[in-house]
């Protein structure tokens, strides 16, 4: 086993904020841009959704469960309509407002290795003018992506101004070969790589990835990890502080239970935000919307909910 670092726990803090702190200090773009946001998106009080220090974000599309429509476009204007202004953007509807073939697989592998990033800066500036930043950029890398291919999905992700790529923990990566190979992409990129669990996470289901690279890391989801293990995920946060990317965030019960309506659950939503503010915390908090929709209602009413519940949570 290659391995880049000696431990989990040297992962340098310094490096990893500097890289999401010049991510982020690079999304200004020049006022009256040829790629600004259509006047729909503008509002005259643009969307803050950091709240006492703590990052919120949403997950786009799948927080928003089809009901605003899939495109770029129509996605951030349902974001803007939350009052959130952090994305994890999924890529379907990002490669779809570059121009990519999406109907074959080859193909678009094919496209990808060749790709220009033109597309992408107007995509971040779109969404910047607006008032919505990229954290993270949603693409799960596998064995048969050429290192070409692999390039584009990390360029694409720092061209949005992301300084983080998700994707779930590898199933079917028993020997570990496939994080071992993101770890080294990513290192040369230098962006993180953040998994992602279900109910199948344990306490050390992260280890061998980080252990392998400082640039393998969690995109924990608290809810799931409730669900599965019949744990608080606050020891594991703790324990892996400087590793973690970012968080999702929902309600499930334990005994792999059902998706509630926030404060309803298992699980220590409130606790773990106030974790984060207290502690300084440089990763994302993102809602992840599972819960059923109630009637009369939508997303976009819902997340607000979910959003109001931070608010409280950490005032």
């Amino acid at each position: 086993m290659d391995k880049t670092s000696a431990s989990p726990n040297q992962f340098s803090r310094r490096k990893f904020l500097g890289t999401a702190a010049a991510a982020i200090a690079g999304i200004s773009v020049a006022p009256g841009s040829v790629f600004s946001a259509p006047s729909i998106f503008k509002r005259s009080t643009p969307p803050d959704s950091v709240i006492n220090g703590v990052k919120i974000g949403v997950i786009a599309p799948y927080a928003f469960r089809r009901m605003h429509g899939d495109t770029a476009e129509e996605l951030l204007q349902a974001i803007t309509d939350t009052g959130i202004s952090m994305v994890e953007m999924q890529i379907p509807p990002a490669e779809n407002f570059v121009g990519a073939p999406r109907d074959n697989r080859a193909q678009l592998s094919s496209w990808r290795e060749t790709a220009g990033m033109d597309g992408y800066e107007e995509l971040r500036r779109m969404y910047n003018d607006a008032g919505v930043e990229f954290y993270a950029f949603r693409e799960a890398i596998t064995h048969d992506m050429s290192d070409a291919e692999c390039d584009y999905i990390f360029n694409a992700a720092k061209t949005l101004g992301a300084w983080q790529v998700t994707m779930e923990l590898p199933r079917s990566d028993d020997d570990g070969t496939l994080t071992n190979r993101i770890g080294r992409l990513a290192a040369k990129h230098e962006i993180l790589v953040a998994y992602h669990n279900h109910t199948q996470a344990n306490f050390n289901f992260w280890d061998r990835a980080i252990w392998q690279s400082e640039y393998n890391g969690l995109n924990l989801d608290i809810g799931h990890y409730v669900a599965g293990t019949n744990q608080s995920p606050i020891p594991l946060i703790e324990r892996h502080w400087d590793r973690i990317g970012s968080l999702h965030l929902k309600d499930r019960k334990m005994n792999n239970g059902d998706n509630m309506p926030w404060g309803e659950g298992d699980t220590p939503i409130a606790e773990v935000l106030q974790l984060m503010r207290d502690r300084d915390a440089h990763f994302v908090a993102t809602i992840e919307l599972e819960y059923p929709v109630p009637e009369g209602s939508d997303a976009v009413q819902e997340i607000k909910k979910c959003l109001e519940y931070c608010r409280r949570a950490l005032s």
